[in-house]
């Protein structure tokens, strides 16, 4: 197990480089500079600022000095916001989306799983069409479209919550876009896990465990639920880096400090530094979840073995 983790790690490395190497000159590449948007200043200072940041070189040298300083763990300093480095902004940015996508990702997990199981368990019931219509709500209505409802209704209508702002994680400003992304999550997992569970109730062993006299509490946590369980971890990547990305949306309408402001500036202002470094750190996380669905898949069913 351990020679296939190390593996996976080494092979991360190549996909790391490329996902730098296109993205860095994608982005110089591009029509435009990070300094267009300025006042007119003189060409003194203007060659002064390319001269600091590098920018009078060549653009293959350029990318030769990122990746010195990445490999010394140097995001380097943004072009836009003076006086900070992308690690500094990364730092400030980083627990606000892991505080929400975390939250938002443990609770689908429960609530999609439980509903999963309860609608595979009383299925063409009222139970099953009321998850079926609340998955298919999930897919249809997308994050920027379910949003604007929430503020509506229980910001301006009730005026139970604030309508967005970020408040040194206050728990009244994360009830809103953790409510939002929970609601889209638990839908597919519920979906997932439902279909999932019918197909493994379906099988010879475990009939074979109805038919010794177990109850049925017994047949579905101790012999269904486990490979049931294998779809939604095999989901589980895929999702926790949706939480990534739709940060743009979700931290766009209420206003939160998080990754996906830092993506929207980045992009918009051509701050190449800030933009490098969140898709650094978007691939690795996306590696490393992906590692880890592998290794939750042999922790679920023990017939696969990674030699």
């Amino acid at each position: 197990m351990w020679s296939y983790v190390l593996r996976r790690l080494l092979v991360t490395l190549p996909t790391l480089l490329a996902a730098i190497t296109v993205c860095y000159f994608l982005m110089h590449f591009t029509p435009g500079g990070p300094f267009d948007a300025e006042v007119k200043v003189s060409d003194v200072i203007m060659a002064n600022l390319r001269e600091k940041y590098h920018l009078d070189e060549p653009v293959w040298k350029q990318y030769l000095y990122y990746l010195g300083n990445l490999l010394r763990g140097d995001l380097g300093s943004s072009f836009r916001f003076e006086d900070w480095s992308v690690n500094e902004l990364v730092a400030r940015a980083l627990p606000v989306s892991l505080s929400i996508g975390g939250t938002a990702i443990a609770l689908s997990l429960v609530l999609g799983i439980g509903l999963g199981i309860v609608a595979a368990l009383r299925q063409n019931t009222v139970v099953d069409y009321a998850v079926m219509l609340l998955g298919s709500l999930g897919q249809v209505f997308p994050s920027f479209i379910v949003g604007p409802v929430l503020v509506l209704v229980f910001a301006i209508w009730l005026r139970w919550l604030p309508s967005g702002g970020w408040n040194d994680f206050a728990p009244r400003y994360m009830v809103l876009p953790v409510l939002l992304l929970t609601f889209i999550n638990t839908a597919e997992i519920a979906r997932v896990m439902r279909g999932s569970l019918i197909e493994v109730l379906s099988s010879n062993f475990i009939r074979t465990a109805k038919a010794k006299g177990l109850p049925m509490r017994t047949v579905v946590l101790r012999h269904a639920m486990r490979p049931a369980l294998l779809p939604v971890a095999s989901l589980m990547g895929p999702l926790a880096i949706s939480v990534i990305t739709s940060a743009v949306v979700t931290e766009s309408i209420f206003s939160l400090p998080g990754l996906g402001k830092l993506i929207v500036n980045g992009a918009g202002n051509r701050d190449y530094t800030l933009v490098l470094g969140l898709v650094v750190l978007i691939t690795s996380a996306a590696v490393l979840l992906n590692l880890l669905v592998d290794l939750t898949y042999a922790f679920l069913d023990p017939r696969i073995r990674y030699r």
